[in-house]
C-alpha cells in the first residue's frame, strides 16, 4: 500500500473487514472498543481522516463513520489475494463432492456453480470450457434386450450413453467385434473427421458410426461455453441491492447470458489458466457493475479446452472466503478437464 504507515494499513484493513461484516459505516469509537486498539479515539479519527483524504475511505454523511472506496477495496484485496486459503476440511469436502459426481462435463459445471455459491454466499458464474477439438476415444456396445443396444461413446471429457434399436437382435460377441473395428478406425479422430468418413459396408458398423458422428457433433457444438449460475438470491437481499433499480440492473446481467459470457471471457481472456482477477466496481467498463465485485479465474487445459468461472457479489463481498473458493474450484476443474482429455 503506497504512502501508508503500518498503523494506517492496519486501521484500513480493520475498517474494511468490519464494514464487510456489518454493512454499516465504521466509526473510531467502534474500532477502539471492538478491536481493543492501543490508540485513542482522537488518534484513530485523525488516521481515518488521512485515509479519507488519500481516497481509501469516504464518509457517507457528516456525522457518520467511514466506508471503503473502490481504491480501499483494491488495497484490501491486494494484501490478501495470495494468502487467503480454504480450510483443509472445506477442501476435502469439495473434492469429495466432485469425486462422487458423474464424470460428465455438465455435472462438473453444475456442481462447480453450486459449490461456489454456497461457499462465497455470492452469485456463481461458470462458463463451460471451449473445446478446440473433441476427439474420439472409444466406443462400447452392450446388448441389453431384444434388438436394443447400449452405446457408450467416450470423447474428450464427455461420456455419451444412448440406446440404439437395431433391425434384428445381435449377439454380444458380434457387438464387441464391431466396437473393436470402430475403435481402431476412429482412434483420435475429431468430430469433423468422423463425419467425413465413408460409412462402412457392414450395416452394424454403419449404424454405430452414424450415431457416433451425431454424438460428436452435438458435443462439439455444445462446447462453446454454456453458462451455469447459482445463488442469485444470496445477493438480492443485500443492502446494496435493496433499491429496486440496482436489483433490476443486477438481474438484467443474469437474464442476458451473452452479456454474462462476454463479461467472463473479456475479464479472463488475457490471463493464464489458474490466474485469478478481481474486478471492483466495474473498473469503469461495466456501468451495471458499479455496486459489485467479480472474482474470476480461468481453468482447463491450455491449448485444448479452457473456460472461466467466478463469483459476483456486492463490493462488500467476503473476499477472504470468495477468493480462495474461486481459486480452489478453478484448480480442481483444471485437473478434471486435463485428466479427461488425456485419458
Amino acid at each position: 500500500m503506497p504512502n501508508l504507515s503500518e498503523r494506517q494499513k492496519t486501521l484500513l484493513m480493520l475498517i474494511i473487514r468490519d464494514y464487510i461484516d456489518s454493512a454499516q459505516p465504521v466509526g473510531s469509537k467502534r474500532l477502539a472498543e471492538r478491536y481493543r486498539l492501543n490508540l485513542s479515539s482522537a488518534t484513530i479519527r485523525n488516521e481515518m481522516a488521512a485515509l479519507t483524504e488519500m481516497g481509501y475511505l469516504r464518509q457517507p454523511h457528516t456525522s457518520a463513520g467511514r466506508v471503503p472506496t473502490e481504491e480501499g477495496y483494491r488495497c484490501f484485496v491486494g494484501e490478501m489475494v495470495n494468502s487467503a486459503e480454504l480450510p483443509q476440511t472445506v477442501q476435502h469436502t469439495i473434492s469429495h463432492q466432485f469425486r462422487q459426481s458423474r464424470p460428465q462435463l455438465d455435472q462438473w459445471m453444475t456442481l462447480a456453480a453450486s459449490v461456489l455459491a454456497a461457499h462465497s454466499q455470492g452469485v456463481s458464474v461458470v462458463a463451460a470450457p471451449h473445446v478446440e477439438s473433441t476427439k474420439f476415444k472409444r466406443v462400447e456396445l452392450i446388448s441389453t434386450q431384444g434388438r436394443q443396444v447400449l452405446v457408450l461413446v467416450v470423447m474428450g471429457g464427455e461420456v455419451s450413453q444412448q440406446i440404439l434399436t437395431l433391425a434384428e437382435p445381435v449377439a454380444q460377441e458380434r457387438l464387441s467385434a464391431a466396437a473393436t473395428r470402430l475403435n481402431r478406425l476412429l482412434a483420435g479422430q475429431t468430430a469433423q473427421a468422423v463425419s467425413a468418413l465413408t460409412p462402412p459396408s457392414d450395416p452394424l458398423d454403419h449404424d454405430i458410426l452414424l450415431l457416433i458422428a451425431q454424438d460428436m457433433r452435438r458435443i462439439a457444438d455444445a462446447s462453446s461455453g454454456e453458462i451455469y449460475t447459482d445463488g442469485l438470491t444470496n445477493v438480492i437481499g443485500e443492502p446494496e441491492f435493496s433499491e429496486s433499480d440496482e436489483a433490476r440492473k443486477t438481474l438484467k446481467i443474469f437474464e442476458e447470458r451473452s452479456t454474462l459470457k462476454n463479461l467472463l471471457v473479456r475479464t479472463s481472456a488475457n490471463s493464464d489458466v489458474g490466474a485469478l482477477q478481481v474486478l471492483i466496481g466495474g473498473e469503469g467498463e461495466y456501468d451495471d457493475l458499479r455496486q459489485c465485485s467479480l472474482v474470476v479465474a480461468r481453468y482447463g487445459a491450455p491449448g485444448m479446452a479452457t473456460g472461466a468461472l467466478g463469483v459476483l457479489g456486492p463490493m462488500r463481498m467476503a473476499y477472504a472466503r470468495t477468493i480462495p473458493a474461486v481459486r480452489f474450484v478453478a484448480d480442481l476443474l483444471s485437473n478434471l478437464v486435463s485428466d479427461a482429455i488425456e485419458n
